[in-house]
C-alpha cells in the first residue's frame, strides 16, 4: 500500500507540470528530442520533407529516469520520409506509460513544400493525431478500492500541429503550434488549459566541413528551438555531426530535461542504430538520467531531390562494388539489299580501274622499251590483265565479304569510340561540377569573410560615431545644465509649479520637509491599496471556509436522513492553516508599518507648521486633510480585520463540531452497522438456499483474490476470534461474496461463513477454524476434492 502511494504521489507530482490534466487526460507530447537523425516530423510537421532524401522505418524507445519503479516509458513505430519532390510523409504509432497512467495512439504527417527561387523553399506540414489515455488497471497494486482512481475515465483524444518553415542554403527558420487544437470525444469538448499547448520556433543551420582527412566534407547541423507554454519557457538546443564514414555524434541541451549526448551508426548501408542519452539538471536532477534507442531502416532512394540533406555516407559492413567490364563486341552488323549492292559496285569499279591501269602501263612501256623483249613483257602483262579480269567476277563474292566486314569493324570501333567519349565527357563533367562547386564555395567563404571583415569595420566605425555623439551630448547638457543653474539663480521671484498627488493637484515642494511629506505620503498611499488587497484574500478565505462548513453540516444532516452525498475533495486543514496564518502576519505587517508612516507624517506636518504657519497655505491643507483621511481609513481596516478574524474563529468552532459529528456516525456506521447487515445476509443465505440438484465444479466457483501459500496475518478484526482460519474466497465486492456463499451452501457446506478487514476492506471466506497452526495446516493438507476449496489459504487473527 505505501508502494502505490508513493507511486501514485511522484509520478502525478511528476506528470502535473509536463503531461497530466484532470480526469486522466495525457497532453500529446513524444520525447523524441535529442535527434537530428530520426523522427524529425514530431519536432515540427515540416521535418519530414526539410533536408530529406530517403524514407524510413524507425523504432523508438524511451526509458525515462530509470531508477525509479513504473517510470515514464515511451515506444514509438514510424515510417516517415521524402516521397516526391515536393511532398513529405510521416505515419506513426505510439505508446506512453507514466505510472499507473498509459496512452495508445498514432500520428498522421504531411508536408508539402513550395519553391519559391533556387535557394529558397517555404514548406508546410501538419501533424494529426489520434490516442487514447487512461487507467492502466494492470498496473495498479493496491488492497483496498481507491474511488480517485476508479472515477479516472478513458479518453480518446484528436490533436492538431501545424507549422511552417523557411529554408535557404544553409538555414532554415520556421514556426509550429503544438496541440493548437485538442478535442476529447469523451466529453465531445476541447481541452482547455492544455499545458503542452504552446508556440514553438526554431533556427537551424546545415553545413559542411571542409578539411583533410577523416571528417573531410562531414556534414554539421545544429538546431535552436524556444517553447512559449502558458506557464513557462523552453529553450533547448541541438546540434550534430555526421562523418562519411557513417557515424554521427549529437549533443544538446534542454532547459527542463536537462543535457543530452548520443551516438550513432550505419551498420549497413540500410540499417543504423542511434543511442542518445540524458542527464537531468537543476531542480529535476534527483531524477536521474533517461535512455533512448532507435533501430532504423532506410529505403533505397533511386531519385535525387533538391533541398535535401542527403549524403554519401559509408558503413561498417559496407561491401565493395565490382568494375563493370564492357567486352568489345564482334559481332558485324548485317548489311540491307541495297547495301550490300552498292558494296558490290564499288569493288566492280575499283577491280575495272586496277585493270585499266595496268593496260596503261604496259602500252607505256611497250612504247618505250626498244628491246625485243618488250613485246614479250607486254603480252604477258596482258594476260596477266586478261585473267585478273577473268577472275574479277569468280571473286567478286569474297571482296565483297572482305568490304562489309572492313565495314563492320570500323562502324563497331567508331561506336566503341563513341562510347568511351561518352564515358570521359562524363567524368569530365562531375570533375568540372565538382571544381565548380569548390570554386563557388571558396568564393562564398571569400564574400562571407569579406563581409563579415566589412560589419565588424562598420561596427567600429558605428560604435565610434556612437562615442562621439554621446560625448557631445554630454557636453552640450553640462553646458545646458550650467546655464539653466545660473539663470535660476539670478531669478528673484522663483515660480510656484503645481504637480499631481493621488488624483489631487497640489504645489511641489519647494523645502526639505515639503519633499518629505510628498514623498512620504506617497508611500502611506501604496500601503493603502496592499491592505485593501490583503484584505481581500482574508474575505475570500472567511467565504470559502464558511462555504466548507455549509457543505459539511448539509452533508451530515443528508446523512442522518439515509441520504448519501459525496464528500467534498480532501483539503490540507494544516496547509490551509499555514496559509491563513502567513496572511495574517502580512496583513499586521503593513498595518503596523502603515501606522508608522502616518505617526511620521504628523511630526514632517508639524515640523512645517513651524516654517510655515498658515493653516491655508495649499500644501498645509492638502496634507491636514490627508492625514486625516489615512487615519479614517487605519480604523476601517482595523475594525474590517478583526470582523474578519472573529468570523474566522465561529466558523473554526462550528466546523470542528460538524467534523466531529460526521466522525462519529461514520464510526457506527462502518462498523456495527455493517456488521449487522452481513449477519443479516449470511443467515438469509443459509436459511433460503437449497441443495443443488446436480454437483457443482470448481469452474462454478469464483474465488477471488489469489492468496499466497504463506501465512496471512490480519489484526483488529471485530466480531471474530483469535486463530488460524482456513479460507476458501477472497472478496471486496459483497455481490461476489453472497454468490459464493450460496454456491458453498448449495454444494452442502452449511458451516460456511466469514469475517470483514477494515484495514483492506475485503471479506475472508471460511468454513474452518483452529486454535494451533499445526491442525489448520493438516486441514488444508485434507481438502480433498470439494469444488469449493479451489483457492485455499491460511489466514491467522490477531486481536488485542
Amino acid at each position: 500500500m505505501k508502494k502505490l502511494l508513493l507511486h501514485i504521489v511522484l509520478f502525478f507530482c511528476i506528470t502535473q507540470q509536463f503531461y497530466s490534466q484532470e480526469d486522466g487526460i495525457v497532453a500529446f507530447d513524444i520525447p523524441t528530442r535529442n535527434s537530428l537523425k530520426f523522427n524529425k516530423y514530431t519536432i515540427n510537421p515540416t521535418f519530414s520533407f526539410v533536408r530529406e532524401q530517403n524514407k524510413y522505418v524507425s523504432f523508438y524507445n524511451k526509458r525515462q529516469w530509470v531508477q525509479f519503479d513504473d517510470a515514464p516509458l515511451t515506444y514509438l513505430a514510424s515510417y516517415a520520409g521524402r516521397f516526391r519532390e515536393n511532398v513529405g510523409i510521416g505515419v506513426g504509432v505510439f505508446q506512453q506509460d507514466y505510472g499507473v497512467l498509459t496512452t495508445f495512439g498514432g500520428i498522421l504527417n504531411f508536408a508539402y513544400n513550395a519553391v519559391l527561387n533556387t535557394d529558397s523553399n517555404l514548406t508546410f506540414g501538419l501533424n494529426l493525431g489520434f490516442y487514447k489515455s487512461g487507467i492502466n488497471e494492470g498496473r495498479v497494486n493496491t488492497n483496498f478500492p481507491d474511488p480517485s482512481l476508479e472515477n479516472i475515465p478513458s479518453n480518446s483524444i484528436i490533436t492538431v500541429n501545424p507549422g511552417i518553415n523557411y529554408g535557404t542554403d544553409f538555414f532554415d527558420f520556421g514556426v509550429s503550434i503544438n496541440n493548437a487544437v485538442s478535442y476529447n470525444l469523451l466529453t465531445s469538448n476541447l481541452i482547455e488549459d492544455n499545458p503542452e499547448q504552446g508556440v514553438q520556433g526554431h533556427i537551424m543551420y546545415t553545413g559542411y566541413v571542409n578539411s583533410r582527412g577523416f571528417f573531410d566534407e562531414s556534414k554539421f547541423s545544429g538546431l535552436l528551438r524556444s517553447e512559449f507554454k502558458k506557464d513557462q519557457t523552453v529553450i533547448s538546443g541541438l546540434v550534430m555531426l555526421s562523418v562519411p564514414k557513417g557515424i554521427w555524434m549529437q549533443a544538446g541541451y534542454n532547459s527542463i530535461n536537462g543535457v543530452s549526448g548520443g551516438l550513432g551508426l550505419n551498420i549497413s548501408t540500410q540499417i543504423a542504430i542511434e543511442y542518445n542519452y540524458e542527464k537531468s539538471i537543476g531542480d529535476f536532477s534527483n531524477f536521474g538520467n533517461s535512455h533512448e534507442i532507435t533501430l532504423a531502416y532506410k529505403f533505397k532512394n533511386k531519385e535525387r531531390y533538391s533541398y535535401s540533406g542527403d549524403d554519401d555516407e559509408q558503413a561498417l559492413l559496407t561491401s565493395k562494388k565490382k568494375r563493370k567490364v564492357f567486352a568489345k563486341s564482334t559481332t558485324t552488323p548485317k548489311l540491307s539489299t541495297e547495301e550490300r549492292r552498292i558494296a558490290k559496285e564499288e569493288a566492280k569499279a575499283r577491280i575495272e580501274a586496277r585493270r585499266l591501269a595496268a593496260t596503261e602501263k604496259a602500252e607505256e612501256r611497250k612504247r618505250a622499251s626498244q628491246q625485243n623483249n618488250v613485246i614479250t613483257e607486254e603480252e604477258t602483262l596482258v594476260k596477266a590483265v586478261d585473267g585478273s579480269s577473268v577472275k574479277s567476277e569468280l571473286e567478286l563474292d569474297n571482296v565483297t565479304k572482305v568490304e562489309e566486314k572492313r565495314i563492320a569493324d570500323e562502324e563497331a570501333r567508331i561506336k566503341l569510340e563513341e562510347q568511351a567519349k561518352e564515358e570521359q565527357a562524363k567524368v569530365d563533367a562531375i570533375k568540372k561540377a565538382e571544381e565548380e562547386e569548390r570554386l563557388k564555395l571558396e568564393e562564398v567563404n571569400k564574400l562571407k569573410a569579406a563581409e563579415e571583415a566589412r560589419l565588424k569595420l562598420e561596427e567600429k566605425l558605428k560604435a565610434d560615431e556612437q562615442a562621439r555623439i554621446k560625448l557631445a551630448e554630454e557636453k552640450a547638457i553640462a553646458e545646458v545644465e550650467a546655464q539653466k543653474k545660473a539663470k535660476e539663480e539670478e531669478e528673484k521671484e522663483e515660480e510656484i509649479k503645481m504637480i499631481e498627488l493621488d488624483g489631487v493637484i497640489v504645489p511641489a515642494p519647494t523645502d526639505e520637509t515639503t519633499r518629505y511629506l510628498y514623498d512620504l505620503t506617497k508611500l502611506t498611499t501604496d500601503s493603502k491599496i496592499e491592505q485593501q488587497e490583503l484584505l481581500a484574500k482574508l474575505n475570500e478565505t472567511v467565504a470559502s471556509r464558511e462555504q466548507d462548513l455549509k457543505d459539511l453540516k448539509e452533508e451530515n444532516d443528508l446523512s442522518e436522513r439515509g441520504i448519501y452525498k459525496a464528500p467534498k475533495p480532501f483539503k490540507s486543514v494544516t496547509a490551509e492553516n499555514a496559509k491563513l496564518e502567513s496572511l495574517k502576519v502580512d496583513i499586521d505587517n503593513v498595518i503596523k508599518s502603515q501606522n508608522e508612516k502616518i505617526v511620521r507624517l504628523e511630526n514632517l506636518y508639524t515640523e512645517r507648521l513651524k516654517e510655515v504657519s498658515d493653516v491655508n497655505d495649499p500644501a498645509n491643507a492638502f496634507y491636514s486633510k490627508a492625514i486625516q483621511d489615512l487615519k479614517t481609513e487605519q480604523i476601517q481596516i482595523l475594525r474590517t480585520k478583526d470582523r474578519l478574524l472573529s468570523t474566522l474563529e465561529t466558523i473554526k468552532v462550528a466546523t470542528e463540531v460538524e467534523r466531529k459529528r460526521r466522525i462519529k456516525r461514520a464510526a457506527y456506521d462502518n462498523e456495527e452497522d455493517r456488521y449487522q447487515k452481513d449477519r443479516a445476509a449470511l443467515n438469509q443465505i443459509k436459511q433460503f438456499t437449497p441443495v443443488a440438484s446436480e454437483p457443482l465444479t470448481a469452474e462454478d466457483f469464483d474465488s477471488g483474490e489469489a492468496q499466497s501459500n504463506s501465512i496471512q496475518i490480519v489484526k483488529d478484526v471485530k466480531n471474530t476470534e483469535n486463530g488460524f482460519y482456513v479460507v476458501v474466497g477472497v472478496h471486496s465486492d459483497v455481490a461476489k461474496r453472497d454468490e459464493f456463499l450460496r454456491k458453498a451452501v448449495a454444494a452442502g457446506q452449511s458451516n460456511i461463513d466469514f469475517f470483514f478487514d477494515v484495514t483492506t476492506s475485503k471479506y475472508y471466506i471460511y468454513y474452518q477454524k483452529f486454535d494451533d497452526i499445526q491442525s489448520a495446516r493438516n486441514a488444508m493438507e485434507l481438502k480433498g476434492s470439494k469444488p469449493y476449496n479451489g483457492n485455499i489459504s491460511l489466514v491467522k487473527i490477531e486481536n488485542e
